[in-house]
C-alpha cells in the first residue's frame, strides 16, 4: 500500500479512528526515537525516586487550570 493509498482511506475513517490511528503513529514514532525513550526513561527514574508533582501542578503547567 503506498502512501498516498494510505492517506485516501484515512480520510474516509470515522473521528475516532482517525483519532487512534493518529495516536498510533505518534506512538511508534516515539518508540523509534532514541533520545525520547532516554527522555522517558530518565522521568519515570525521577518519579521512582519521589520527585514528583500535585495534580494542581500538573494542570498549570498543562495550561488546565480552572479559573
Amino acid at each position: 500500500m503506498s502512501l498516498t493509498e494510505l492517506k485516501r482511506g484515512a480520510v474516509t475513517l470515522p473521528e475516532n479512528e482517525r483519532r487512534e490511528l493518529a495516536a498510533y503513529l505518534l506512538q511508534i514514532g516515539r518508540e523509534r526515537n532514541q533520545a525520547w525513550r532516554d527522555e522517558t526513561s530518565r522521568r519515570m527514574s525521577e518519579m521512582d525516586a519521589g520527585k514528583k508533582i500535585t495534580q494542581a501542578e500538573f494542570e498549570r503547567r498543562a495550561g488546565l487550570e480552572k479559573n
